[in-house]
């Protein structure tokens, strides 16, 4: 069977690196302005810490790993099309599975902070409404067209990175290292290991960039250039804005609103407040601004999982017209749809916590497959062309699948109700592939 699919079903070529860092940085940037100061709770400014710095470890050794393969095997489906290669059909269905839960269900948490952003200017107005909005209004910018969707999500990516700077700019200088040591480690070191989702919430889904390796110019010169070039920002902007929010009055105020013991999804209003006040200008553009954030990523993700849910179309592991490119648009538009469908499902449930520790567990299980991927294509292909090659081999691969599997791990033992969903999902899912589909 070819690896190519057949002209009418292939996505245009568009994309340059800054188009691929404006995605990159997009797919994650919403991870500095809401959900990870909930890690703080688990594991105090110390606890997070220390889960951010082997999360941080692990997301560059993979992105040095996954840019390699996603250079020498430039297909949409990302990480199913390299286990699926390198391991056979049915591995290659489980990474395929566990990138579409990821990809699927991290959209739809994204969706219900957007509608609760809202809220805080339109407070009449029904945040489920506004989030279910969203799903259409940005489903349907992704079906005109890549590039149009790639060059929105590059402006709007850009005024992100912009205001998290401005933050910093702010607030750094208030900042005391006394107050990063308040209450640092409240619960232990047990702490560590349940703050690890919030820590993978930085960086979740940086490898949504493979899933358009297809549609670059020149996949390999630009893939690596935008995949390297995201993630040396995007440690830069975790570092900072943990920095910068915890400083100025410990990590408590960034959890807490004054007055309530319920977690808050809006962490640096509250470090911002107590540097400028609630009336100021930069405190009103943050919130403004954050929201262009939250919109980035939800965007971002959206496109990386229409590329994803397309790829399982194309090979028959899903109904062949999810595999299908709009002929016009040359959008898997299809795709997008049934996506938004099952998001906007999500969304009904009201259970934004659980969602995202479910696409967590989806990233996880990704990174381990692609990362036994990685070895065995090195074994089994070692003419396969690499247009680029991950230093340090076996280090950097063998790093980022050790800190994976631990994580996902202490994921289990924090979450087992959720662990149990997410196998049931994959079961279920398995179950069909062996004995529910046809052959391709």
């Amino acid at each position: 069977m070819s690896n190519t699919p057949p002209p009418s079903n292939q996505l245009k070529r568009t994309l340059g690196p800054l188009m691929l860092w404006g995605l990159g940085v997009g797919y994650v940037i919403s991870g500095m302005y809401f959900g990870w100061n909930l890690g703080l709770a688990e594991g105090g400014t110390l606890g997070l810490a220390i889960a951010t710095f082997f999360i941080i470890i692990m997301y560059v050794t993979f992105t040095f790993s996954y840019t390699e393969l996603a250079c020498a095997i430039p297909r949409a489906g990302g990480a199913f099309d390299y286990a699926d290669r390198a391991l056979g059909q049915r591995m290659g269905f489980l990474a395929g599975m566990a990138q579409n839960v990821e990809f699927i269900f991290a959209p739809p948490a994204i969706a219900a902070a957007i509608g609760a952003y809202f809220g805080i200017f339109f407070p009449l107005m029904d945040s489920t409404l506004i989030a279910i909005i969203a799903y259409l209004l940005f489903t349907g910018l992704n079906i005109i067209g890549v590039r149009a969707a790639a060059t929105f999500e590059l402006m709007i990516t850009i005024l992100a990175v912009a205001e998290l700077l401005i933050f910093a700019g702010v607030c750094l200088p208030e900042v005391e290292f006394a107050n990063l040591k308040l209450n640092a480690l409240p619960n232990g070191y047990e702490g560590v290991f349940a703050a690890i989702p919030f820590a993978i919430w930085f960086f979740l889904a940086i490898e949504g960039v493979a899933n358009v390796a297809e549609e670059a110019k020149n996949p390999q010169r630009s893939v690596l250039i935008g995949f390297g070039s995201a993630i040396l920002t995007l440690v830069v902007l975790c570092l900072l804005t943990f920095v910068s929010a915890v400083g100025i009055d410990g990590w408590e105020t960034v959890v807490y609103p004054p007055g309530s013991s319920s977690p808050s999804d809006s962490p640096l209003p509250l470090a911002l407040a107590k540097v400028v006040g609630e009336r100021h200008v930069l405190y009103h553009l943050l919130i403004t601004v954050g929201l262009f954030g939250l919109v980035a990523s939800f965007h971002g993700i959206i496109l990386a999982a229409g590329r994803s849910t397309l790829e399982f179309g194309r090979v028959g592991y899903i109904p062949k017209k999810l595999g299908a490119v709009h002929p016009k648009t040359k959008t898997p538009a299809n795709a997008l749809i049934v996506n938004m469908l099952i998001g906007i499902v999500a969304i009904l449930t009201g259970k934004t916590g659980e969602i995202i520790t479910l696409a967590c567990f989806g990233a996880l299980t990704l990174y381990i497959i692609s990362m036994i991927a990685y070895f065995a294509l090195r074994k089994k292909e070692p003419d396969l062309l690499r247009p680029f090659k991950a230093p340090f081999y076996p280090l950097l691969p063998a790093t980022a699948l050790g800190i994976a599997t631990v994580a996902l791990i202490a994921m289990t033992w924090y979450n087992l109700t959720l662990a149990g969903v997410y196998l049931v999902i994959l079961l279920i899912s398995y179950l069909w592939f062996l004995f529910g589909r046809k052959k391709h």
